[in-house]
Protein backbone atom coordinates (compact mmCIF):
# COMPACT_ATOMS: atom_id res chain seq x y z
CA UNK A 1 0.00 0.00 0.00
CA UNK A 2 1.26 3.23 -0.68
CA UNK A 3 1.71 6.29 1.28
CA UNK A 4 -1.44 7.41 2.33
CA UNK A 5 -0.89 11.05 2.01
CA UNK A 6 0.58 11.13 -1.60
CA UNK A 7 -1.54 8.05 -2.94
CA UNK A 8 -3.61 8.86 -6.00
CA UNK A 9 -5.84 5.74 -6.96
CA UNK A 10 -7.98 4.30 -4.02
CA UNK A 11 -10.19 1.48 -5.27
CA UNK A 12 -12.99 -0.10 -3.11
CA UNK A 13 -13.83 -3.96 -2.38
CA UNK A 14 -16.76 -5.03 -0.37
CA UNK A 15 -16.11 -6.21 2.97
CA UNK A 16 -18.36 -8.75 2.92
CA UNK A 17 -16.25 -10.50 0.13
CA UNK A 18 -12.81 -11.74 1.71
CA UNK A 19 -12.54 -13.79 -1.37
CA UNK A 20 -11.50 -10.14 -2.93
CA UNK A 21 -9.25 -8.61 -0.43
CA UNK A 22 -5.83 -9.79 -1.68
CA UNK A 23 -6.93 -9.54 -5.55
CA UNK A 24 -7.98 -5.92 -4.73
CA UNK A 25 -3.98 -5.72 -3.43
CA UNK A 26 -3.01 -7.26 -6.78
CA UNK A 27 -4.90 -4.77 -8.72
CA UNK A 28 -2.22 -1.85 -9.02
CA UNK A 29 -4.36 0.12 -7.06
CA UNK A 30 -2.31 2.55 -4.71
CA UNK A 31 -4.77 1.66 -1.57
CA UNK A 32 -7.58 -0.66 -0.94
CA UNK A 33 -10.51 0.78 0.81
CA UNK A 34 -12.37 -2.43 2.59
CA UNK A 35 -15.94 -0.94 2.68
CA UNK A 36 -17.85 -1.72 5.73
CA UNK A 37 -20.91 0.56 4.79
CA UNK A 38 -22.03 1.18 1.11
CA UNK A 39 -21.15 -1.48 -0.29
CA UNK A 40 -22.61 -4.47 2.29
CA UNK A 41 -25.95 -4.93 3.05
CA UNK A 42 -26.64 -4.02 6.83
CA UNK A 43 -27.59 -8.42 7.38
CA UNK A 44 -24.21 -8.91 6.29
CA UNK A 45 -22.32 -6.73 8.37
CA UNK A 46 -21.58 -8.84 11.20
CA UNK A 47 -19.64 -11.20 9.07
CA UNK A 48 -17.92 -8.51 7.12
CA UNK A 49 -16.79 -7.11 9.93
CA UNK A 50 -15.38 -10.86 11.05
CA UNK A 51 -13.69 -11.05 7.55
CA UNK A 52 -12.01 -7.74 7.86
CA UNK A 53 -10.86 -8.37 11.29
CA UNK A 54 -9.40 -11.59 10.47
CA UNK A 55 -7.33 -10.51 7.10
CA UNK A 56 -5.79 -7.10 9.57
CA UNK A 57 -4.65 -9.57 11.72
CA UNK A 58 -3.22 -11.75 9.40
CA UNK A 59 -0.73 -9.07 7.96
CA UNK A 60 -3.13 -7.47 5.29
CA UNK A 61 -2.85 -3.86 4.94
CA UNK A 62 -5.98 -1.57 3.73
CA UNK A 63 -8.15 1.35 4.93
CA UNK A 64 -11.61 0.23 6.53
CA UNK A 65 -14.24 2.52 5.45
CA UNK A 66 -16.35 2.55 8.61
CA UNK A 67 -19.86 3.74 8.65
CA UNK A 68 -21.13 7.28 10.03
CA UNK A 69 -20.92 8.19 13.64
CA UNK A 70 -24.10 8.10 15.33
CA UNK A 71 -24.97 5.04 13.73
CA UNK A 72 -24.90 1.43 15.83
CA UNK A 73 -22.88 0.42 12.79
CA UNK A 74 -20.71 2.40 13.92
CA UNK A 75 -20.38 1.40 17.70
CA UNK A 76 -20.01 -1.89 16.01
CA UNK A 77 -17.21 -0.89 13.70
CA UNK A 78 -14.78 0.39 16.14
CA UNK A 79 -14.96 -2.59 18.68
CA UNK A 80 -14.50 -4.92 16.07
CA UNK A 81 -11.53 -2.99 14.89
CA UNK A 82 -9.83 -1.24 18.06
CA UNK A 83 -6.48 -1.17 17.82
CA UNK A 84 -6.28 -3.00 14.52
CA UNK A 85 -7.23 -0.54 11.91
CA UNK A 86 -4.52 2.07 11.85
CA UNK A 87 -6.24 3.92 8.69
CA UNK A 88 -9.83 4.10 8.24
CA UNK A 89 -12.30 6.26 6.08
CA UNK A 90 -14.66 7.89 7.90
CA UNK A 91 -18.31 9.21 6.00
CA UNK A 92 -20.03 12.43 6.21
CA UNK A 93 -17.62 13.93 8.36
CA UNK A 94 -19.17 17.29 9.32
CA UNK A 95 -16.81 18.36 12.22
CA UNK A 96 -12.87 17.61 13.05
CA UNK A 97 -13.94 16.44 16.59
CA UNK A 98 -16.56 13.44 14.90
CA UNK A 99 -12.71 12.29 13.22
CA UNK A 100 -11.01 12.87 16.77
CA UNK A 101 -13.22 10.72 18.32
CA UNK A 102 -12.84 8.17 15.74
CA UNK A 103 -9.48 7.93 16.13
CA UNK A 104 -9.38 8.21 20.08
CA UNK A 105 -11.84 5.08 20.28
CA UNK A 106 -9.16 2.79 17.74
CA UNK A 107 -6.64 4.18 18.98
CA UNK A 108 -3.85 6.42 19.24
CA UNK A 109 -2.00 6.48 16.18
CA UNK A 110 -5.28 5.66 13.82
CA UNK A 111 -5.34 8.26 11.29
CA UNK A 112 -8.77 9.45 9.28
CA UNK A 113 -9.39 9.93 5.79
CA UNK A 114 -12.29 11.97 6.22
CA UNK A 115 -15.17 11.74 3.54
CA UNK A 116 -16.71 15.42 2.73
CA UNK A 117 -20.12 14.43 1.37
CA UNK A 118 -22.78 16.74 3.07
CA UNK A 119 -23.50 20.34 2.80
CA UNK A 120 -22.38 21.19 6.89
CA UNK A 121 -18.85 18.88 5.60
CA UNK A 122 -18.30 21.15 2.67
CA UNK A 123 -18.53 24.39 5.24
CA UNK A 124 -16.58 22.95 7.82
CA UNK A 125 -13.58 21.54 5.54
CA UNK A 126 -11.20 23.66 7.22
CA UNK A 127 -11.15 22.72 10.38
CA UNK A 128 -11.38 19.37 9.43
CA UNK A 129 -8.36 19.39 7.71
CA UNK A 130 -6.58 21.04 10.11
CA UNK A 131 -7.43 18.49 12.70
CA UNK A 132 -3.88 16.08 13.62
CA UNK A 133 -5.86 12.64 12.88
CA UNK A 134 -7.05 13.68 9.56
CA UNK A 135 -4.65 12.60 7.04
CA UNK A 136 -6.71 13.39 3.81
CA UNK A 137 -10.13 14.63 2.34
CA UNK A 138 -11.72 12.72 -0.04
CA UNK A 139 -14.96 13.89 -1.63
CA UNK A 140 -18.31 11.87 -1.68
CA UNK A 141 -19.76 13.30 -4.70
CA UNK A 142 -22.88 11.23 -4.88
CA UNK A 143 -23.81 11.28 -1.64
CA UNK A 144 -23.51 15.60 -1.28
CA UNK A 145 -25.25 15.98 -4.74
CA UNK A 146 -27.89 13.72 -3.61
CA UNK A 147 -28.07 16.35 -0.09
CA UNK A 148 -28.48 19.30 -2.44
CA UNK A 149 -30.58 17.79 -5.05
CA UNK A 150 -28.19 17.91 -7.77
CA UNK A 151 -26.79 15.27 -10.44
CA UNK A 152 -23.55 13.73 -9.01
CA UNK A 153 -21.68 14.12 -12.55
CA UNK A 154 -23.15 17.72 -12.51
CA UNK A 155 -19.51 19.24 -12.51
CA UNK A 156 -20.85 23.00 -12.43
CA UNK A 157 -23.34 21.98 -9.52
CA UNK A 158 -20.63 20.64 -7.63
CA UNK A 159 -17.30 22.97 -8.36
CA UNK A 160 -18.19 25.52 -5.41
CA UNK A 161 -17.33 21.94 -3.27
CA UNK A 162 -15.16 20.26 -4.95
CA UNK A 163 -13.04 23.73 -4.76
CA UNK A 164 -13.32 24.36 -1.02
CA UNK A 165 -12.37 21.28 -0.58
CA UNK A 166 -8.91 21.73 -2.42
CA UNK A 167 -8.44 25.41 -0.80
CA UNK A 168 -8.73 23.88 2.98
CA UNK A 169 -6.27 20.46 2.24
CA UNK A 170 -3.88 23.39 0.51
CA UNK A 171 -4.48 25.66 3.32
CA UNK A 172 -3.71 22.96 5.92
CA UNK A 173 -1.00 21.63 4.43
CA UNK A 174 -2.31 17.93 3.20
CA UNK A 175 -1.79 16.41 -0.45
CA UNK A 176 -4.57 17.75 -2.79
CA UNK A 177 -7.94 15.63 -1.57
CA UNK A 178 -9.31 12.46 -3.62
CA UNK A 179 -12.17 13.10 -5.52
CA UNK A 180 -15.22 10.76 -5.53
CA UNK A 181 -16.39 8.24 -7.98
CA UNK A 182 -17.32 7.96 -11.23
CA UNK A 183 -20.51 5.77 -11.58
CA UNK A 184 -19.42 4.38 -15.15
CA UNK A 185 -18.07 1.02 -14.94
CA UNK A 186 -17.83 0.77 -18.46
CA UNK A 187 -16.63 3.90 -20.17
CA UNK A 188 -12.92 4.18 -19.49
CA UNK A 189 -12.97 8.26 -21.67
CA UNK A 190 -15.51 9.03 -18.92
CA UNK A 191 -13.46 7.74 -16.09
CA UNK A 192 -10.43 9.21 -17.47
CA UNK A 193 -12.32 12.84 -18.31
CA UNK A 194 -13.42 12.86 -14.97
CA UNK A 195 -9.72 12.35 -13.55
CA UNK A 196 -8.49 14.94 -15.96
CA UNK A 197 -11.08 17.14 -14.26
CA UNK A 198 -10.14 16.99 -10.91
CA UNK A 199 -6.23 16.98 -11.34
CA UNK A 200 -7.16 20.50 -12.97
CA UNK A 201 -9.07 21.87 -9.78
CA UNK A 202 -6.43 20.71 -7.64
CA UNK A 203 -7.02 17.42 -6.89
CA UNK A 204 -4.16 14.26 -6.62
CA UNK A 205 -6.26 11.02 -6.04
CA UNK A 206 -9.47 9.73 -7.03
CA UNK A 207 -11.61 6.72 -5.51
CA UNK A 208 -12.41 3.60 -7.78
CA UNK A 209 -15.09 1.52 -7.41
CA UNK A 210 -14.06 -1.04 -10.07
CA UNK A 211 -9.92 -2.19 -10.52
CA UNK A 212 -11.01 -1.22 -14.75
CA UNK A 213 -11.25 2.39 -13.53
CA UNK A 214 -7.86 2.13 -12.00
CA UNK A 215 -5.63 2.91 -15.60
CA UNK A 216 -7.72 5.35 -17.21
CA UNK A 217 -8.01 7.18 -13.43
CA UNK A 218 -4.38 7.05 -13.23
CA UNK A 219 -3.60 8.25 -16.90
CA UNK A 220 -6.15 11.12 -16.26
CA UNK A 221 -4.41 12.52 -13.11
CA UNK A 222 -0.71 12.39 -14.73
CA UNK A 223 0.05 15.83 -16.36
CA UNK A 224 -0.33 15.98 -19.87
CA UNK A 225 2.57 15.68 -22.51
CA UNK A 226 2.05 19.07 -23.10
CA UNK A 227 2.45 20.11 -19.39
CA UNK A 228 5.62 18.18 -19.06
CA UNK A 229 7.20 19.64 -22.50
CA UNK A 230 6.19 23.00 -21.04
CA UNK A 231 8.00 22.18 -17.58
CA UNK A 232 10.69 20.61 -19.60
CA UNK A 233 11.26 23.93 -21.24
CA UNK A 234 11.28 25.74 -18.03
CA UNK A 235 13.51 24.15 -16.34
CA UNK A 236 16.03 23.52 -19.21
CA UNK A 237 17.16 26.90 -18.71
CA UNK A 238 16.79 27.71 -15.31
CA UNK A 239 18.70 30.49 -13.53
CA UNK A 240 17.61 29.18 -9.82
CA UNK A 241 14.57 31.35 -10.15
CA UNK A 242 15.76 34.64 -11.66
CA UNK A 243 13.15 36.19 -13.79
CA UNK A 244 13.57 35.72 -17.45
CA UNK A 245 11.23 35.17 -20.83
CA UNK A 246 10.73 32.02 -22.04
CA UNK A 247 8.99 31.54 -24.85
CA UNK A 248 7.46 35.57 -25.05
CA UNK A 249 6.02 35.01 -21.04
CA UNK A 250 7.57 35.94 -17.62
CA UNK A 251 9.18 32.81 -16.02
CA UNK A 252 10.45 33.50 -12.21
CA UNK A 253 10.67 31.32 -8.53
CA UNK A 254 6.83 30.31 -8.69
CA UNK A 255 6.60 29.08 -12.33
CA UNK A 256 9.72 27.72 -11.98
CA UNK A 257 8.42 25.59 -8.86
CA UNK A 258 5.01 24.71 -10.86
CA UNK A 259 7.42 22.93 -13.45
CA UNK A 260 9.23 21.00 -10.84
CA UNK A 261 5.68 19.80 -8.87
CA UNK A 262 4.59 18.51 -12.25
CA UNK A 263 7.77 16.68 -13.56
CA UNK A 264 7.61 14.81 -10.02
CA UNK A 265 3.88 13.96 -10.41
CA UNK A 266 5.06 12.55 -14.12
CA UNK A 267 7.49 10.57 -12.18
CA UNK A 268 4.99 9.41 -9.78
CA UNK A 269 2.26 8.52 -11.95
CA UNK A 270 4.57 6.73 -14.04
CA UNK A 271 4.82 3.05 -12.68
CA UNK A 272 1.31 3.51 -11.00
CA UNK A 273 0.33 3.85 -15.05
CA UNK A 274 1.86 0.10 -16.06
CA UNK A 275 0.82 -1.43 -12.69
CA UNK A 276 -2.78 -0.85 -13.54
CA UNK A 277 -2.80 -1.21 -16.99
CA UNK A 278 -3.06 -5.33 -16.63
CA UNK A 279 -6.58 -4.79 -15.50
CA UNK A 280 -7.76 -1.66 -17.43
CA UNK A 281 -10.02 -4.57 -19.53
CA UNK A 282 -13.24 -5.50 -17.46
CA UNK A 283 -12.90 -8.74 -18.86
CA UNK A 284 -9.73 -9.42 -17.35
CA UNK A 285 -10.72 -8.21 -14.12
CA UNK A 286 -9.70 -10.11 -11.21
CA UNK A 287 -13.09 -8.89 -9.56
CA UNK A 288 -15.52 -10.78 -12.42
CA UNK A 289 -15.87 -13.92 -10.88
Amino acid sequence: MRDLRTAATFLFVPGDRPDRFDRATESGADVVIIDLEDAVAPTNRPAARDYVRSWLKSGGRAIVRLNPRGTADHDLDLRALQSLAGYVMLPKVETAAQAEATAAALGVRTRVVALIETARGVQAADAIAASEVVLRLAFGNVDLAMDLGVEPDDREALLTARSLIVLASTAAGLHGPIDGVTTALNDADAVQSDARYSASLGFRGKLCIHPSQLHATRIGLAPTQIQVDWAREILRGSLAGQARAVGGAMVDRPVEERAHDILRLAKDTSDGIDRTRAVSNPASSPFTN
